[in-house]
């Protein structure tokens, strides 16, 4: 008997029809691209979610598990504003040690003009009414009661003397980057101290401590996700994370297949992202650095660059993502932000960048740390962290046709006979479906040279065990168009044209 059932047995002997289902030749679907924020909840919150894995469906959910005014509860906002329908997990982590960060706004004097105090909270404009003949006591207790109605914002306020003192709504040093900045749009806009009152502000400072990355891995385990938000760019978490992400024993191991990219930020200015920069070396983070002077926190800004090249990945996993809007982050002011020569510098140096035009900030380029191979020596083979989500996106379909039609094939050498519908394969029918499936990524885009492939592709059976098939698959991927330079070598008249 040449064709090779599954279920019907070969000694059935009851009349007469019967059918089995085989869908090993239909499978075309493609794997979920799965999302996931890392972010603090609040201190207060007691949510039964705190250290799992959750699906997050809605703002609404978001601040329930982390609260009002939390760090997740922001980036899923700001995660949202990017990416409206990607599916988004969560994990939830609450330290238990650490310091939060505090500020002040100190008001001195006695208003002469009724009008508004503009206080800037990571960004977020609070607008308190002094009147006339305010006292700076007054002004003050009105200014933290604007804050605390304001539940979203990542501080409380509590006035006294004139007073405001402001402080973050959980423990860790990244309340140090929530931004305090009064009149961020000048008088020319309207937003001015009332003559009378002095406001000095005294930035958010003393918080210590970031959240435990070994219990926060563990909470993850082997679940599956290409887009990894873990904001925080000290050395402690991103050591973890590169273990935990490593080709050796990692989610990019043979041994695991999940795959993933880790997207944080950090706030700097040139020097230190460089510093910062040089420290790392993986290729499965990317870290967008960002200038001293944009409005928003670190958090906020590595949700809408990992949300930017969620959206952008998810379409097509070879095209670069450069000039990707960041719905919800504002720019530094101009004068301040960084030049052609400095971004230059950061991308020497491992530190993806973002840059302002068009009303937007935007991705300029998502490299990743990796800069040196294991001898010291420049390498840029893991370069840009599409590289990375276009081999996992071909890794990824490749299993899935191979699981799909061969997952319970006998095998044989090449030149075996057997019947046209028995369940054999040898390494030259795999050899085909390789190089036929790479035709159709060369088609979708992802890879380039088919024949130059088919020449160097080796599909051969194990001398040593006879159950197993060794490949070396040599795909040639497509780049991205990132430099276009030109020449203009301009003539004031052709000669051949000249009168």
């Amino acid at each position: 008997m040449s064709v090779g059932f599954q279920q019907i047995p070969a000694d059935v002997r009851v009349p007469l029809f019967y059918a089995e289902m085989d869908n090993s030749m239909a499978n075309s679907a493609s794997s979920a691209l799965r999302r996931l924020i890392v972010g603090q909840v609040k201190d207060t919150s007691t949510a039964e979610e705190i250290g799992k894995l959750v699906l997050v469906s809605s703002l609404a959910q978001a601040k329930t598990i982390g609260g009002q005014g939390s760090m997740l509860a922001a980036m899923y906002d700001t995660w949202r504003k990017n990416d409206p329908v990607g599916e988004i997990w969560c994990l939830p982590v609450k330290p238990t040690t650490g310091a939060a960060a505090s500020g002040k706004v100190t008001l001195t004097g006695t208003a002469t003009e009724t009008g508004l105090i503009n206080l800037y909270v990571g960004g977020v404009r609070i607008q308190a009414t002094v009147a006339s003949g305010a006292a700076a006591a007054v002004a003050a207790s009105a200014l933290a009661t604007k804050i605390n109605a304001t539940a979203d914002l990542p501080v409380s306020a509590v006035a006294a003397a004139g007073v405001v003192t402001l402080t973050a709504k959980w423990l860790g040093d990244s309340g140090n980057d929530i931004s305090l900045v009064l009149n961020r749009l000048g008088k020319s806009n309207g937003e001015y101290t009332p003559a009378g009152l002095t406001a000095v502000v005294a930035p958010m400072a003393a918080g210590a401590g970031t959240p435990d990355a070994a219990a926060t891995l563990a909470a993850l385990g082997d679940a599956p996700f290409e887009f990894i938000c873990v904001p925080w760019a000290d050395t402690t978490t991103l050591d973890a994370w590169k273990v935990a992400m490593g080709d050796a024993s990692g989610r990019w191991s043979w041994a695991k297949q999940l795959y993933g990219h880790v997207y944080g930020a950090l706030r700097g200015t040139l020097g230190s992202l460089v510093a910062a920069g040089q420290l790392r070396n993986d290729q499965h983070t990317t870290i967008y650095g960002f200038e001293t002077g944009v409005p928003q926190p670190f958090w906020r800004v590595a949700a809408a660059a990992a949300a930017r090249q969620a959206v952008f990945i998810s379409a097509d996993a070879s095209r670069p993502t450069q000039t990707g809007a960041l719905v919800g982050i504002d720019p530094a002011a101009e004068g301040s932000r960084f030049t052609l020569t400095e971004f230059n510098s950061l991308l020497q140096y491992g530190i993806a960048t973002l840059f302002y035009e068009g009303g937007y900030m935007r991705i300029q380029r998502a490299i990743t740390t990796y800069q040196k191979n294991a001898y010291g020596q420049a390498d840029d083979s893991y370069l840009d962290s599409e590289t990375m989500h276009q081999s996992a996106y071909i890794v990824r379909r490749l299993k899935s046709i191979i699981t799909s039609k061969y997952g319970r094939h006998k095998l044989a050498n090449d030149g075996t006979q057997f019947g046209d519908g028995q369940p054999i394969v040898t390494p030259n029918v795999i050899k085909g479906e390789l190089i036929s499936e790479y035709g159709n990524l060369e088609r979708d885009g992802h890879v380039e040279n088919a024949g130059l492939f088919a020449q160097y592709l080796i599909v051969e059976r194990d001398p040593n065990t006879p159950t197993r098939v060794n490949v070396l698959y040599p795909p040639d991927y497509v780049n991205g168009l990132r430099i276009f330079a030109l020449l203009n070598q301009f003539r004031q008249q052709y000669a051949a044209d000249a009168a």
